[in-house]
């Protein structure tokens, strides 16, 4: 989901029309009473939605012999050490995570956990999908208690694949191939904020928004068709930026109370949010030309911000964000914090020379902001520094103050 809208002023008129452009079986015991549950978890829609369906209730009477003791070490070796999530998780979740991640990477079915929690379980298995954007081949997942008497004994765990095996090593071959070629666009050397602000402007501008994209929860959408919603500009963005050696993990949760999904991301040691879907202009009818409109508001934000419009899920733990250097309108000299009118102009000015036909410009806060406002746009002062203008739409973003000229 998207929030933008633009005005239009013509010569001395005032605005004319608002346009809105825009989620066991082995146990143990003679004859004892194994009861199997099987609940399915869907983990899909925009950000992230969870339907719990109980599928399948049987009790059966089983002859077992010996005594099972429940596994606590880590059944697989840890591969998720450097990721962000994974990070913030209690050991016991963080071993259950590794088996979740195992059992999706080399399609297993049916893995006994090392928890009786299926708590454990959906944390472990939001916090993989969180950490890697790239599994397109799994979309939920079901898992089986298995119970001697009323008590629980076991927890199976199985993926819900969506493709063969091979069927998703011919997708993975194409989104390799898609892949390559926009990395071969930026440099491996290159600083975190270049490769953020690449990876960024490559997919707001390549990919388009369509609530009715295939594939539109997972990075088929983005990679192979070209179109997309939150969740696959989300998973896209982490999927880029992990293979840049830059930090990032999918962040679910509501913007503008709408179900959404966006980024958190670690710039030179500092983190950030990004909302990729924010910055993408693809607008139907729009008949104004923002076909090459990259929306900045939301590229590596604070928290403060971020709440502005965004409320994450408690799904995973996220951090305070604090840092601004490498935010877009600080790290490109387009943020100002006291009022300069000849200086905020010049910024104007330079971009309508330079034949930019966009120019953003952001404000410390909502005082500078609407003073800005006043002058250029209702005061037309903008005239005054971008000669032989006679027509412009801006775009107000008062949310994270920022006033954007279309010349």
């Amino acid at each position: 989901m998207r929030k933008k809208f633009f005005s239009y002023v013509a010569g001395s008129a005032a605005c004319a029309a608002l346009i809105l452009l825009s989620g066991c079986q082995q146990t143990t015991n003679q004859l004892s009473d194994i009861t199997r549950y099987v609940e399915e978890k869907i983990v899909e829609g925009k950000g992230t939605e969870v339907r719990d369906t109980l599928q399948e209730t049987d009790t059966e009477q089983t002859a077992v012999s010996g005594e099972t003791e429940k596994q606590t070490e880590p059944s697989v070796e840890k591969q998720s050490v450097d990721c962000y999530v994974y990070q913030t998780l209690p050991e016991k979740v963080r071993t259950v995570y590794d088996e979740v991640y195992d059992a999706i990477l080399y399609e297993k079915e049916d893995v006994a956990l090392s928890t009786l929690d299926n708590e454990v379980l959906h944390q472990a298995y939001v916090s993989v999908m969180a950490d890697h954007g790239g599994l397109f081949w799994v979309s939920g997942y079901t898992y089986t208690q298995y119970t001697r008497g009323e008590k629980l004994v076991d927890l199976h765990f199985t993926p819900k694949f969506t493709m063969t095996d091979a069927e998703r090593m011919d997708m993975q071959a194409q989104i390799d191939e898609t892949v390559s070629q926009i990395l071969a666009g930026i440099d491996a050397q290159a600083p975190d904020y270049d490769k953020a602000k690449y990876v960024f402007d490559y997919l707001a501008s390549n990919v388009a928004y369509s609530t009715g994209a295939p594939d539109n929860q997972n990075i088929i959408s983005v990679f192979v068709n070209g179109e997309t919603v939150c969740q696959g500009y989300a998973a896209a963005t982490q999927y880029l930026l992990e293979k840049l050696d830059i930090p990032c993990a999918v962040v679910a949760g509501t913007a503008d109370g709408q179900s959404h999904a966006w980024n958190l991301v670690k710039l030179d040691g500092e983190y950030y949010y990004i909302d990729t879907t924010w910055g993408n202009a693809t607008y139907s009818g729009d008949g104004m030309g923002l076909d090459s409109f990259i929306n900045y508001n939301y590229f590596a934000v604070t928290t403060g911000e971020l709440q502005k419009t965004h409320q994450p899920n408690d799904d995973i733990i996220v951090p305070v964000c604090q840092a601004v250097k490498d935010n877009y309108y600080v790290h490109e000299n387009l943020y100002f914090d006291t009022w300069d009118a000849d200086s905020i102009g010049n910024v104007y000015r330079a971009a309508y020379e330079r034949g930019d036909g966009f120019c953003s410009v952001r404000f410390a806060d909502r005082e500078l902001y609407e003073q800005a406002f006043t002058y250029f746009i209702t005061d037309q002062k903008i005239v005054h520094y971008c000669k032989g203008l006679t027509s412009l739409y801006y775009l107000e973003d008062s949310d994270q103050n920022v006033l954007t000229i279309k010349f």
